[in-house]
Formats: structure tokens, sequence, C-alpha cells
């Protein structure tokens, strides 16, 4: 019997060599590839072209903030109790990310990628209207939201959407999902009768699948950017804070007196 089901294609330590991907880490990968690049190739098991790896970038650098959105907040309250454990902070602000915050990215890939089934890649826009449609309708008759569509703030346009589509457009890399995507909100639109614009980070979703990234792992891919994001927060957090000065004000207004614990 051997272990051959311990090992991992991932990466490895040896005692005078460590390998990622299958590659010497410091001979081929360090000074070589990007952390991009890398995150890439880990996921897909190949390298990203130039093209790839500029749609990745502008994915992960659109997500890498948005403001005091609850993953930065819950963060910065975080390091407010705990400024020993920075990680904690750093995950707590990752464990926000769901259906409405971030987490539409991978929503909006899988949504895409169930609704295009086996289709080849260069669908026509006739047939992804009538896929549109069909998605559309499904999620309005069993009461869900339609992914990657509407935000808080940007009600008419999200800025990062048609300049992701733009950069799409000029690598080639328009594909299927941003494509469907586009019908989809269209689509929406004349079943509701009320503009939802798509947002950034379910462009960002479909463009990761575009590119390649499997749709499950699309969530994770974009945490890798917003990681960057909170640990910017948490540093200006340490040196002008709002975590204690924004909860005592909440204490107050509850009518708590603000004592610590």
């Amino acid at each position: 019997m051997t272990d051959e089901w311990l090992h991992t294609w991932i990466g490895s330590s040896e005692a005078d060599r460590i390998t990622v991907a299958g590659r010497d880490l410091p001979a081929e990968i360090m000074g070589r590839l990007s952390l991009t690049e890398l995150a890439y190739l880990l996921i897909t098991r190949r390298e990203a072209t130039p093209g790839e790896r500029r749609i990745l970038d502008a994915v992960l650098v659109s997500l890498a903030d948005h403001g005091l959105t609850p993953s930065a907040l819950a963060a910065r309250f975080t390091y407010t109790g705990a400024p020993e454990a920075i990680q904690a902070s750093v995950a707590a602000g990752l464990l926000g990310a769901g259906s409405v915050f971030l987490g539409p990215a991978g929503d909006t890939a899988q949504f895409l990628a169930e609704a295009l089934g086996e289709r080849p890649d260069h669908v026509d826009e006739a047939e992804l209207r009538v896929v549109a449609e069909r998605a559309v309708a499904a999620r309005r008759a069993a009461g869900q939201r339609v992914p990657g569509l509407g935000h808080p703030v940007h009600r008419e346009e999200d800025p990062r959407t048609p300049r992701l589509y733009e950069l799409a457009e000029e690598e080639g890399l328009l594909g299927p999902h941003l494509r469907l995507l586009r019908a989809v909100a269209d689509a929406n639109e004349e079943a509701t009768g009320r503009h939802l614009p798509i947002n950034g980070a379910g462009a960002a979703g479909a463009a990761l699948a575009d590119v390649g990234v499997p749709p499950g792992s699309v969530r994770g891919f974009v945490l890798i950017g917003r990681t960057a994001g909170l640990v910017a927060h948490l540093a200006e957090e340490a040196e002008h804070p709002i975590g204690m000065p924004l909860w005592l004000e909440v204490e107050q207004r509850a009518g708590g007196t603000g004592d610590h614990d």
C-alpha cells in the first residue's frame, strides 16, 4: 500500500527544496510569476496568457476595496476588540463575503455557468437572449434575486462594470458569461420594468468564468483582492482608529453606558 493519495500537486517541502505547482519555487516561480499569475496557475493548472492576466488583475483590483463596507467594518471592529490578532480581523472581514456583498461574484459565475450548460463558447446573441429570459424567469418563479444585478450605491451604473467589459473586449476575452450577463440585465428589466445595473461583483464573476476560473472557485478567488483592502483598513485603523469611537456612538444612541466589558 502506497501513500500516493497523501500527496498534492499544489506544493511540497523537503530539506533542501520547495515546490509549488510542480515547479521549483525559488528558481521557477519567485521573480517570474506575480501573485495573480500564481493563484491562476494553482487553480487552473495552466499559466494565464497576457490578456487573461490583465483581466485577472483588473478583477482583483476592482474588488480590493469599496469603502466602509460590512467586511471592512467587521475587520475594524474585530481589531478594536483584539488588536493583537490581526489575522482574526482579516478573517472577520472575509467571513462576510455573502450573497449581498462580495459574494455575488461567485453567485453570478455559477448562475451563468448553469444557464449556459454545455453550450459552446461562441453562442450567438439570439440564443443568449433566450437563455437569459429563461434564467430570469426561473429565478423570479422561485422568488430569488437575479445574481449580478443591482447595487445599493450605484443605482444607475456601477463604474467598474463598463471598464471590465471594455478590457475584455480589448483582449478578445468577452466570452459567453459576460455576454449572457448583459442579456440577463436586459431580460430582467423587461420582465420587471425596473432598471438594475450590472454590478461590479457580477461582472467580475462573469469575467473570471470567461478566462477559465471554475465558477465554484470564483468566490474564493476574489477574496485574494479583498484581503489586500482589509489589511489596508487595519493599517489605517491602527493609526487613526474609528472602531472605538463608532462603537461608543452606537452604544450611546442605543441608550447604553459605553463602559468596557
